[in-house]
């Protein structure tokens, strides 16, 4: 999700859309967005025959993506609208992403109004704002402690050394996909709230919290706790760790983690380094379900709108009882096209 840019007012606003250059239709409507196309194949260490989640299908479906998102400035007032494609979903293969309204209230607050993306996460939701192709364990691993899109009102306050917020939501979680959030609040409802400092040179602190209430599709209560820090070592090295920690019923409880290295060689190449954990507990720790990910990406930057990387990822199962056996290696490559 996209939390790391530095904003000063309109957090909501940077919060949610990639750091594109906005293309000017007029003097109050601009354009932005991306395509992405990738290749994928998965070599699993062993494949029973009955099992149809490791048969060469994409295992990042947002590898494959395209965003059009529409920006209209009328000061004080900021509206978004964004329209997101992934080719072979299920349902849904075209959404309606961003949808909402800020409002800039001044002195570097603002409310929100609307469709619009979890605080949570330190990994970008948006794949032109990756630095490699699949997403941490943290994001989408069995726990999924990072939510995507949801509706509701939001209050944001952003200046150059703090920025925080608090959001009141139809579902933090969603039985929908991640489009959208259970679309109601009679049976339950989501919390989100987070920090973020900045007044150190190169040293980004973020922490943040998530409630969904018990009810509707919601068995029990769930809260999850997400921390990250990021800190750019030399002008080549930037590092990054992320903990999250999830409570949501005896079969949706643990911790994730990850841990981030991005190494520019020069300008245009650069390389990703991450390790990714999860480990359940609750019912679960009895029989054991614990994943670990190791990730290397380098990437090409082959102009300023075209990117192009390449990834080998391998899953270690072993000491998962549901996946013993089926450690797999995932090679990638990736094109990404942003304007």
């Amino acid at each position: 999700m996209n939390m790391r840019l530095k904003t000063a007012g309109l957090v909501a606003l940077a919060a949610t859309l990639p750091a594109f250059a906005d293309i000017k239709i007029n003097d109050s409507l601009t354009l932005s967005g991306y395509v992405a196309g990738a290749y994928e194949y998965q070599k699993v260490k062993t494949l029973p025959a009955t099992d149809s989640l490791f048969d060469g299908t994409k295992d990042t479906p947002s590898a494959d993506a395209a965003l059009l998102a529409f920006t209209g400035n009328f000061k004080p007032v900021t509206g978004v609208l964004s329209l997101y494609y992934v080719p072979n979903l299920p349902k849904n293969e075209l959404s309606v992403l961003d949808a909402y309204v800020t409002y800039d209230v001044g002195s570097g607050f603002s409310v929100t109004g609307g469709k619009f993306l979890s605080y949570l996460g330190y990994e970008a939701f948006h794949t032109a704002s990756m630095t490699q192709i699949t997403y941490g364990l943290v994001t989408i691993g069995t726990l999924g402690a990072i939510p995507t899109y949801h509706s509701g009102v939001r209050l944001d306050y952003g200046d150059k050394d703090v920025s925080y917020g608090f959001a009141l939501v139809d579902s933090v979680f969603s039985p929908n996909g991640f489009a959208k959030g259970d679309g109601e609040l009679k049976h339950n409802a989501g919390f989100e709230a987070f920090f973020k400092y900045t007044a150190m040179a190169d040293l980004t602190l973020w922490a943040g919290a998530a409630y969904d209430t018990k009810g509707g599709f919601q068995t029990n209560s769930v809260t999850v706790l997400d921390f990250w820090a990021e800190y750019k070592l030399t002008k080549e090295a930037t590092v990054a760790a992320e903990f999250s920690t999830k409570d949501g019923g005896e079969f949706a409880k643990g911790h994730t983690w990850l841990a981030y290295l991005n190494y520019a060689f020069d300008p245009k190449f650069s390389t990703v380094f991450r390790i990714s954990g999860e480990s359940l507990s609750g019912k679960t720790k009895t029989v054991g379900n614990n994943a670990i990910q190791y990730t290397v990406c380098p990437g090409v930057k082959l102009t300023d709108n075209l990117t192009v990387r390449t990834e080998i990822t391998y899953y270690d199962y072993k000491d998962n009882v549901y996946r013993k056996g089926l450690d797999k290696t995932l090679y990638g490559v990736q094109a990404v096209f942003k304007f």
